[in-house]
């Protein structure tokens, strides 16, 4: 696939990931439609790094940090969708700002 092809595919990745994160009611859906976009500037990192410089690995270095901070976000996320889910017993957004603090 050529460089123009990819980049293609990867801004669709990236519109859905908007759409789903726009569109979305279901907190579940919203933290996949973030995990998607971060796929998408994973993608994009090692696209530019290959077509740019295949001899440089910075763009595996990036997505590997991307890799890592994505994990962190997904796992408290998961930690707060468990703790509104024990006390609404929904996951919907539209109960979010019922919370005091």
């Amino acid at each position: 696939m050529t460089v123009k092809e990819l980049l293609i595919i990867n801004s669709l990745l990236f519109a859905i990931g908007i759409y789903g994160v726009l569109t979305r009611r279901n907190t579940i859906g919203i933290l996949m439609s973030v995990e998607l976009i971060f796929n998408s500037a994973c993608l994009n990192f090692v696209v530019f790094t290959r077509a740019l410089n295949p001899t440089l690995l910075s763009g595996e270095v990036f997505v590997l940090f991307i890799i890592a901070v994505a994990a962190a976000e997904a796992a408290v996320g998961l930690a707060l969708l468990f703790n509104i889910y024990r006390s609404f017993k929904d996951i919907a957004t539209d109960r979010y700002n019922l919370m005091r603090g």
